[in-house]
């Protein structure tokens, strides 16, 4: 029998999963702003891995009550959580839990670090995974996306040392990823992967957010901007080392710094700068505050990582004004 899956969260990532998922699984997904074209007509993804105009239409859902109500009360097999990691009351956690049943793994494709805790907390006897994925993805118009380029899903459970019920989704869960036709690395330590997507998340997504220019475009501003980023980097490198994670260093952050230096103007429009441009809520703290927290806690100095904390946070807030 097919797995049942829950996807909390069907923007531009959570959309591309629901049609890959859609070929090994049945899915329902939770909707908000998307749910009125959704519901009708489905979801269309155009892709340059897969192609255009591919079409999927889940059970679409507003709320996770409704989703269990539409799922005739089948347990949910995975709850796939693609949302933003923004704080919310309740919290996402809480709002997931009518869906969770003893058997329900669940998995967070979401950015940053230390995102997995309230989870784990929340649900200390079921297997809680943590994904990271690779894949530019945009919500171009409602229910419609636009993805390029790549697909990539890390994935490994929470903690790394987790017993052998949650490896065990874990290998489940990257085989059924796989099974649909995309790729799937499982890892025994995926934190790793987290630090890594972090040089990026942390450094250039906030730069471009305040700056409101694209990565090129902020490296032609000025002839220090490149060595800003790179030091930047360096403060998140730091942190991650501090936590255990050596191989987070100098020649990882030079072949990011490489690759956003040879790109063509205007560059890359990063989501966090999409973000702050329609004054939508930017994620902060996954991003950046965690690690500001992290480094206190480990003793390590961050002046330029805690600067651009406080500065993306007074942005954040001003959206509200």
């Amino acid at each position: 029998m097919a797995p049942n899956v829950l996807l909390f969260g069907t923007g531009s990532v959570g959309t591309v999963y629901a049609w890959v998922l859609s070929k090994s699984a049945t899915v329902t997904t939770i909707c908000r702003s998307n749910y009125e074209e959704a519901s009708k007509n489905g979801f269309t993804i155009h892709s340059t891995v897969w192609g255009n105009d591919l079409k999927v239409k889940p059970t679409v859902a507003r709320t996770v009550p409704q989703a269990i109500e539409l799922a005739n009360g089948k347990p949910f097999d995975y709850i796939l959580v693609a949302t933003k990691a923004l704080p919310s009351k309740p919290s996402t956690a809480e709002l997931i839990r009518p869906a969770v049943s003893k058997s329900t793994t669940i998995a967070l494709i979401q950015n940053g670090v230390g995102i997995e805790s309230e989870f784990a907390a929340a649900y200390p006897d079921n297997a809680l995974l943590s994904c990271v994925v690779y894949l530019p993805a945009t919500q171009v118009s409602s229910a419609v996306v636009q993805h390029k380029e790549v697909e990539l899903l890390h994935i490994g459970t929470y903690p790394a040392e987790a017993g052998p019920a949650a490896k065990e989704a874990a290998t489940a869960f990257t085989e059924l990823v796989r099974s649909a036709g995309a790729s799937a690395k499982l890892h025994d330590d995926v934190q790793f992967e987290r630090w890594s997507k972090l040089l990026v998340n942390g450094s250039w997504n906030p730069i471009c957010a305040l700056t409101k220019l694209r990565d090129r475009q902020f490296i032609d501003a000025h002839d220090d901007a490149l060595d800003f980023v790179r030091d930047v980097m360096l403060e998140i490198c730091s942190v991650a080392q501090a936590c255990g994670y050596a191989g987070i260093n100098k020649d990882k952050v030079d072949f990011q710094i490489g690759r956003a230096s040879v790109r063509e103007l205007p560059g890359v429009q990063l989501s966090m700068m999409a973000d702050a441009l329609a004054r939508r809520s930017l994620e902060v703290d996954a991003v950046i505050g965690n690690v500001v927290r992290l480094a206190k806690a480990k003793g390590v100095g961050v002046p330029l990582l805690r600067s651009i904390y406080l500065l993306v946070n007074g942005l954040n807030r001003s959206f509200a004004i």
